[in-house]
């Protein structure tokens, strides 16, 4: 049986296809934001325009991008989540749904942090290094923004052609590529912070240091966070082992997880 559009909201398993849509779409917005201006280009982090202390300091300032793609991490999962829940309706109802929620949600991400972050609170801009900043937000604002809206309502109302299950399982594979490079650092930053879960002893503290061989650049007067200088980066997922919860630049930006892979 066919349902309008219109109705999509009316069925369970619609209504989670199209929270799928919009969650990957925004958590798809904010891992398009962290690979491409706080590492690739290098324009900003997410707390760049904020100077008191202790925010100007780059190591707090990269723990604020990793809590960032932690955050887009978590939207993701709850997307992956109602995914599956709708999953038997992505070839019919959903066809159209899931990719016209995912570029809204993608949208809406662009839009949300125009507004919020550059122009309310002020804690960052696109590019910090041009005389014509107001000219990079608007352009990220119009181009990833409001296009990206005015594509997924074109596409809610029946225009356009989608791709079924291909295309639910490409919105999947770019999330799933998506996540793991966000969270990878900066070319050339050696710097990794690290968040502890509490109650960690010193003990394992410091055996996770030295099985990283890093060098100890600061910690938090309650010794949850540290930052350290890795050297070689393909040894900061060994750190979960020895109670970390967050670690900066490792693509298993989840602690728990990490450690179960590690133990497998």
């Amino acid at each position: 049986m066919s349902v309008r559009q219109s109705d999509a909201f009316i069925i369970p398993e619609l209504r989670s296809l199209g929270w799928a849509g919009y969650l990957l779409g925004f958590a798809l917005g904010g891992f398009f934001d962290g690979i491409l201006l706080h590492q690739i280009l290098q324009w900003h982090h997410l707390l760049s325009l904020v100077t008191r202390a202790p925010f100007q300091d780059i190591r707090v300032q990269i723990l604020a991008d990793g809590f960032f793609h932690l955050l887009m991490y978590v939207l993701a999962l709850a997307g992956l989540w109602k995914l599956w829940k709708g999953r038997h309706h992505v070839s019919g109802d959903g066809e159209r749904l899931l990719p016209a929620n995912a570029a809204i949600g993608f949208g809406a991400w662009h839009i949300l942090d125009g507004i919020l972050s550059h122009w309310v609170l002020g804690i960052h801009r696109v590019r910090l290094d041009s005389d014509k900043v107001l000219f990079w937000d608007l352009l990220w604002f119009v181009v990833f923004g409001v296009a990206f809206v005015a594509l997924g309502w074109w596409l809610r109302r029946g225009n356009g052609s989608t791709g079924g299950r291909g295309g639910a399982a490409a919105l999947v594979l770019a999330v799933l590529v998506g996540a793991p490079v966000a969270a990878l650092p900066p070319p050339d930053v050696n710097t990794v912070m690290v968040f502890f879960k509490p109650g960690t002893l010193p003990a394992q503290v410091f055996a996770g240091i030295e099985a990283v061989d890093g060098r100890i650049l600061w910690s938090s007067p309650s010794g949850d966070v540290w930052a350290l200088d890795v050297r070689d980066r393909s040894k900061t997922d060994l750190l979960y082992q020895h109670g970390a919860w967050v670690v900066s630049n490792s693509a298993l930006a989840i602690g728990c997880l990490a450690w179960s892979s590690a133990r497998g």
